[in-house]
């Protein structure tokens, strides 16, 4: 159809952010005309990210929940996002969209509900195993929901749920890499096992510090690493490292910018169970050894990595064992070849294609159906 009109709403993390543009760039590539507008929350992340992708969008002043919610903080927040869902509504009237599309997080609540208050048909789509309580809330009012994992019919009404999959971002799919080039690309030896660490894309404090505290025995081992800091505990674990003899074998960064080089390069990744950073690493088919947050809410990803873990298709190292356990883990899978081709091969069974393409497929034919009825 002509003029589709889309709005797209959530962020607060990379999580959310990365699919939410993925979405949109697969609406344009199937309708180039499509205008598509992006609702998220001031201060947040998506603020900067989404116009540098070349979208626009527009500020709520939202903020999530705080547990427990009988705190009396959440009066305040209530406020906000009564004066939120105001807002949105005068976007969307302004913008007439013929879909709202919410990715989860704070602004997607407030988005969407106006959107349904004012007969937009609304699509949400959720990243996570576990649902969070966002689109928990919103699924009765949601004409599709499109998941990444089986079973959510114990968190959405089954006759509307979709198995699409995670949008991932698309620049990661590059074939002609060599792995040997790509190690070179970061200063390493072209034929030594290599493990990627990375903390999601604001770090992780654990994981940094288990990598801290084990680096002369990482600096030791007959590995290389590529370690991704997060810049928010770069300044600070380059202080320590200075305080040691610095390895040639351990690459330190606060951020990968050529993230498809980097996976190609690497043997094994340490990551977060992060939804976009699992839908990566099953579509690239890398062995993984995850270590679930345990600052977020309802412990969706311990869940994220057990749907992984029940099927060999990658190690869970808890937070709590992290320090003491996941370099000595990383480092002994590194060195056997079978365990690393399992799980790879596992978890690139489990990968949905083509995610991005099927969601926006599916707006394309709610916007047809709602424009029927205009």
């Amino acid at each position: 159809m002509k003029g589709l009109r889309i709005i797209i709403s959530g962020g607060g993390t990379g999580g959310h952010i990365f699919p939410a543009i993925s979405i949109a760039n697969a609406l344009k590539e199937l309708l180039p005309d499509t205008q598509i507008l992006f609702v998220g929350a001031q201060d947040r992340m998506e603020m900067q990210r989404v116009p540098a992708a070349g979208y626009q969008i527009v500020g709520l002043p939202i903020r999530g929940l705080v547990r427990p919610l009988w705190k009396p903080a959440n009066i305040s927040i209530m406020l906000d996002f009564l004066k939120s869902k105001r807002l949105a509504k005068k976007h969307i009237q302004k913008f007439r969209p013929h879909v709202a599309v919410g990715v989860g997080g704070y602004a997607s609540s407030a988005t969407l509900n106006a959107a349904h208050d004012l007969g937009i048909p609304c699509l949400i789509q959720e990243q996570n195993s576990f649902a969070g309580l966002t689109n928990k809330t919103l699924a009765q009012k949601a004409k599709k929901i499109c998941v990444a994992y089986e079973g959510m019919e114990r968190f959405f009404p089954k006759e509307r749920i979709l198995l699409t999959g995670n949008p991932v971002r698309q620049n990661l799919l590059n074939e002609k890499l060599a792995a040997s080039d790509c190690r070179e690309s970061f200063g390493l030896n072209p034929n030594l096992p290599t493990l990627l660490v990375v903390g999601g894309s604001l770090g992780a404090r654990t994981i940094n510090e288990s990598l801290l505290s084990h680096y002369e025995e990482m600096a030791q081992a007959p590995m290389q690493v590529i370690w991704q800091t997060g810049g928010y505990y770069y300044k600070q674990i380059m202080d320590e490292i200075s305080k040691k003899k610095k390895a040639a074998n351990i690459v330190v960064t606060d951020f990968i910018a050529q993230m498809d080089k980097a996976y190609k390069a690497s043997d094994l990744v340490i990551s977060r169970a992060g939804a976009s950073s699992i839908s990566e690493l099953c579509l690239l088919g890398k062995p993984s050894i995850l270590v679930p947050s345990p600052n977020v809410a309802e412990d969706h990803q311990t869940h994220n990595a057990m749907a992984l873990v029940k099927r060999d298709a990658a190690i869970m190292v808890t937070d709590a064992d992290a320090r003491q356990k996941l370099v000595e883990t990383a480092t002994k899978t590194l060195q056997d070849r079978t365990i690393l081709n399992t799980i790879g091969r596992n978890a690139q069974n489990m990968a949905l294609k083509d995610s991005a393409q099927k969601i926006a497929q599916e707006i394309i034919k709610l916007a047809q159906e709602y424009s029927l009825h205009v």
